[in-house]
C-alpha cells in the first residue's frame, strides 16, 4: 500500500474524532492531530487502536507516542506494515 492510500485511510479513521472540520478538510502530512484537528488526547488512543485493526499491525507505546501529525501516523503505519 502506498503512502497516499495509507494517508486516505488514516484520515478516514481520524474523521469521527475531529472537532475542527475546516482544518480536517485541508489536512496534510504536517497537520497536528491534537492541536490542529482538535482531537481529544484520550481519543488518540482509540485512533491508534483503530490503526492497528485497519492495517493488521501492532503499534507499541513508543511508536504511538510519535503519532502527533497525520504524516507521523502514515510513517508509523508504513514502518510497521513492512
Amino acid at each position: 500500500m502506498d503512502d497516499k492510500a495509507i494517508f486516505e485511510k488514516v484520515l478516514g479513521i481520524i474523521k469521527p474524532f475531529v472537532r475542527n472540520e475546516e482544518a480536517f478538510n485541508g489536512a496534510h502530512a504536517d497537520t497536528r492531530i491534537l492541536q490542529d484537528l482538535g482531537v481529544n488526547s484520550a481519543r488518540l488512543v482509540d485512533i491508534v487502536l483503530a490503526f492497528e485493526d485497519e492495517f493488521g499491525i501492532e503499534i507499541d507505546d513508543e511508536t504511538a507516542d510519535t503519532v502527533r501529525t497525520v504524516g507521523a501516523a502514515v510513517a508509523a503505519i508504513r514502518a510497521k506494515s513492512s
